[in-house]
Formats: C-alpha cells, structure tokens, sequence
C-alpha cells in the first residue's frame, strides 16, 4: 500500500490508525508493506517516528476518530517495521520512476505478491497529476495475477464541470473498475446496516414509501469551527464539503430501491439512480429551497469559540457559508411527495450524524373523547456518529385512569450489543480496496449525479451572495432560517441536544 501524502494530516489521524486497527484485527497479510510517498525530506525513521508519536497521542485522548483505551504495542510494532519512506514531487516524473524501482525492489525481497494499492491522501488539485504519473511509469499496468487500485479522497471536484474534467482525465489512465473513490461515512456500520435494516426484515420494507413515511431528515453536526482551515474553507464552503459526497450517499443508502444482489455494480446502479432522481431546481426554487448560515462568536461545549470570520486566513467580509440545510425532492414512484431535509454544519451544539425518518401519525378519531390533543409521531433514527445504533420512538399510555400518551424510545447500540471494536470509518473500506469490493465507493456516475443536483443551488448562492452573515451563535442549533424552511411545511428540524 502506497500513500501520497505520507506526511499529511489525513494519514496520521484518520488513514495509518485504520490500518493499525487491521492489524490488531489480524484483517492484513504478513507480506503486507506500506509505502510513504511526500515531498518532505524525511528519511524512514523519521516517518515512522512522527506517525509513532501522533497515534500514542491519539491513543491518550478521548472524542476523536481513533479511540482505543490502550494502544496495542505488538500491532504497532508489526506495522512500524513494514514502513518505508520514499521522498518526492508529485510534479517530478523522476519521483514515480523511484517508487516504482522501490516498489520491484519490495516485491522481490519481501516476498509480497506484487498487488498494489495507491492512496491519494493528498490536495485534490494534485489527483490528475498523480494518477498521470502512475500511468506514464507503468505503475498501474495489471497482468492477470497482479492487480493495480487506486483510492481517491474527496473533493472529488469543486462544481459540475470540474467533477466531469478530473472523471475524463484519470479515466485516461484507469479503468473505472479500478478507481476507489472514498467517502469514509460510508465505511460507518450503522451506513452499511441500512440495507440490511430494510431487506432483511420484513417488518420495513413494505412501509418504506411515500404511503407510510412523511418526512425523512438528514443531519451532519459538527461541534468543531473551521479552526486553521480557513484557506481551504474559504474556496470551499459547507455545501460543496459535505453535501453531493457524505450527505448525498446517506441519501442514497436511505432511498435506494432493492438491488437485484449484493453485487457492487448492482447496488452502485441503484445509488446512482436515487441520485439522479433527485428533482433539479430552477435558480428561484434553489433559493426557496434552502437555507445557509455562518457561525459567530460563541460557546462550544463549555468552550469559548471565535466566529468564522476572526479565524485564520478567513476574509473579515467573507460570506462563505459553514451551514447548509436543503428541501429535495425524488422523482420517482417510491419516494415522489416526501421531503428530504438534509443539514450539515460547523460550530454546533452537538456533534451528531443521524438519519431521521418519520413516519405519518395514526388517524385522531379514537381519541377523540380522551384527554390526548394529538397523536405523537413515529420515528425511526439512525445514529450513524458518534454512537452508532437504532432508535425507534412511538407513543405509549401514561400509567393511570385516563388515556393520556407519553413518547417512549427502544434503542440497539453496536457497542453494547455488539462490542464492537472502535473504528475511524476507514478500516472497512481500506480493507475492501484491498480485496476488490467496491460496493461503498462511488462511481463516476454518482459523482457526477450530485453535483448535477448541487449546482444549481451554487449558482443561486453565487448570483445572490448572502447579507445576513453571521446568523448564528456558535453552539446553537444553527440559522433561524433553516427552521423556517421546515416550519413552511409545518415541520420541524429534531433538536440537536
């Protein structure tokens, strides 16, 4: 396994304890060698040492991606002596000629069985260029014993049209069977239940349509600021961060219509689909349909924050959004009616991933003559981050001489009935690029889908800059201007604390 960006943040916090956590898991081969690719002049000793140090710290601290209550030295150790560094520019042909040699010299002494996997853990203005690179030093060439993966991090693109050019320029040199494009939500089990949620039982399946379900909520919650990633941020923004990759893939797991197997291009196909369904918008619907935000100064769990525009490399003026919340629509039979509320923010109350589906209330008529004012809804939650579990909540009679309804909740937690161990995400997907299965990676169609249903609401934002920034506390719920955007429907978004 070669990872571009050996020195990177993504590599130590997130990709190097996924493999760590594989090789307590006994998931990785003993022939197993990882390769760090980066232009800083590091030796592998060096590389080794800083990775060392960032997972022992890691493994001390709580609230983060990697969470382990003590870190496994014998795991570590295993995987420490299979690393190597190699030093180079990713502008550089000669750099991909080094790697290959290094990469023939590793086959032949460490008697690997010559599969290799690239990681792009790098900016993405650097993707075409890599994988150019690959291509020209023969590096991702497959014979029919020795296959060739490349993994590509988001952004997958910035817009429409550049999601299309960086599709057309790496198909130049891959085949699209090779391409892993990641998003690690999906690498969440509770993402990877929800099919198993739905046709496994045949409890669900036939009430998960437009006759039975009212309104499905799609939410992303961060407690974190932008911190020191204002020069990224600012080109960025929450929609284009979040929306057409993890928000658009909880959707399509949520809304996907049965696949004929488990195959990858079975369920790919039906993700695709859902995606593509999703109702285009005019420039006026697009304004009317969603809402944006930016954070101000604050309080974060007990923690004082500065707003969004004293952080660093922010413009005092900027109007960059660090909230997005969206009405959308699916053309299709299963789901035409029902609305799709999808939010995702910096600098909330409450980091929290769910997926939240209410299904319609039972008629009032029986209770007509009982002290009950109305019927309670059902919900079906989906905590996808950071406790990952099942929640179904439905009305229940208060103990006592008269009908009177209180809202009660069955929850399954993965951890408590499963002791799971803990993940960043990455494991299961790191693992299934290595044994060929791309079910949760997106296809270049997929890709291309979301930002075909984003961009019209880029082009609103654009055309009609916000005057209201900023319009929300740090630590709240978010924008007033998202509530309204349920309250016109007469629904509301579910608390975050």
């Amino acid at each position: 396994m070669v990872i571009f960006g050996a020195a990177g943040d993504l590599t130590k916090r997130l990709v190097v304890p996924a493999l760590y956590n594989l090789v307590a898991a006994r998931r990785l081969p003993d022939a197993f060698q990882l390769v760090g690719v980066d232009l800083a002049g590091k030796t592998t000793d060096d590389w080794r040492a800083g990775l060392t140090s960032m997972i022992e710290q890691m493994a001390s601290q709580t609230g983060g991606e990697f969470q382990t209550d003590h870190l496994d030295r014998a795991a570590w150790d295993w995987l420490g002596e299979r690393m190597t560094y190699v030093q180079g520019d990713l502008n550089d042909p000669d750099a991909y000629g080094r790697l290959g040699a290094h990469l023939a010299e590793l086959d032949k002494t460490k008697g690997t069985a010559g599969n290799h996997l690239f990681y792009l853990a790098i900016a993405d203005r650097f993707f075409a260029t890599t994988v150019a690179g690959l291509g020209a030093a023969g590096l991702v060439t497959e014979t029919e014993d020795q296959w060739r993966r490349v993994v590509i991090e988001k952004p997958f693109g910035h817009d429409l049209a550049s999601a299309k050019a960086l599709n057309a320029d790496i198909l130049k040199t891959l085949n699209e069977r090779q391409i892993y494009r990641i998003d690690h939500f999906l690498g969440k089990e509770t993402v990877q239940n929800i099919m198993a949620l739905r046709f496994a039982n045949g409890l669900f399946e036939p009430i998960w349509n437009r006759d039975h379900i009212d309104e499905v909520q799609i939410t992303a919650a961060e407690t974190v600021g932008v911190e020191l990633r204002g020069k990224f941020y600012e080109r960025t923004g929450a929609l284009r961060d979040m929306m057409p990759n993890h928000m658009f893939q909880l959707l399509a797991m949520t809304a996907i219509e049965p696949p004929t197997s488990f195959d990858a291009d079975a369920v790919r196909t039906k993700k695709a689909e859902v995606v593509q369904a999703i109702h285009r918008m005019d420039a006026a619907t697009a304004l009317e349909n969603t809402a944006r935000g930016q954070y101000s100064a604050g309080t974060v769990l007990g923690k004082a924050v500065a707003g969004y525009r004293q952080s660093p490399d922010v413009a005092p003026g900027s109007v960059t959004e660090t909230y997005a919340a969206c009405k959308f629509g699916i053309d299709n039979w299963r789901w035409a009616g029902v609305p799709f509320y999808v939010r995702t923010g910096k600098a909330l109350q409450k980091r929290r991933t769910e997926i939240a589906i209410r299904f319609r209330q039972a008629p009032y008529a029986l209770f007509r003559d009982t002290p009950v004012e109305q019927m309670h809804p059902n919900w079906m939650i989906l905590h996808i981050q950071p406790d990952e579990g099942i929640a179904l909540e439905f009305a229940a009679k208060r103990p006592g001489p008269s009908v009177r309804l209180t809202t009660v909740s069955m929850d399954f937690a993965y951890k408590t009935y499963f002791q799971a161990a803990p993940e960043t995400g990455y494991e299961t997907l790191i693992y299934d690029c290595m044994i060929g299965d791309a079910t949760l990676f997106q296809r270049a169609d997929n890709v291309e889908a979301g930002w075909t249903a984003v961009q019209p609401i880029l082009d609103a934002w654009a055309e009609t800059p916000a005057t209201d920034f900023p319009n929300y506390v740090a630590g709240s719920d978010g924008p007033e201007a998202a509530d309204a955007l349920l309250a016109r429907d007469d629904h509301a978004w579910r608390p975050l604390d």
